[in-house]
């Protein structure tokens, strides 16, 4: 399994961005799909996670950010709206084969990641 994901720049607060996450060499509709990002300094942490019955939030970004995936395209989105600094992190995108699985917030639970994409929030 490959991952690529795509989409961080520079963005002001209060601002939106959209990061996608291509999937490849395996059935995309059997994985579970999810965002983690990591800061500098920082522990990396669950963002946002979607399995065949839907999404899940860390609180940090309930409200402002939305996962989605195109079981056609092979590829997940992470819809970041409302920014602000703290969102700042590399964003990686991680898989796991688990077709009836809910989409855990440990990154010990993923068996595979893409490299991640940077996203600066600017005060």
């Amino acid at each position: 399994v490959q991952l690529q994901a795509s989409g961080g720049g520079l963005v002001q607060a209060g601002g939106s961005l959209r990061l996608s996450c291509v999937f490849s060499g395996r059935t995309f509709n059997s994985y579970v799909m999810a965002w983690f990002r990591q800061a500098p300094g920082k522990e990396r942490e669950f963002v946002a996670g979607i399995s065949w019955n839907g999404g899940n939030y860390a609180d940090s970004v309930k409200d402002r950010f939305t996962i989605s995936r195109d079981n056609a395209k092979y590829t997940v989105y992470l819809q970041m709206n409302s920014v602000n600094p703290e969102d700042t992190a590399a964003y990686l995108c991680a898989a796991k084969n688990s077709p009836t699985g809910v989409a855990s917030t440990s990154r010990w639970w993923y068996r595979y990641w893409g490299r991640g994409t940077l996203v600066t929030v600017s005060s």
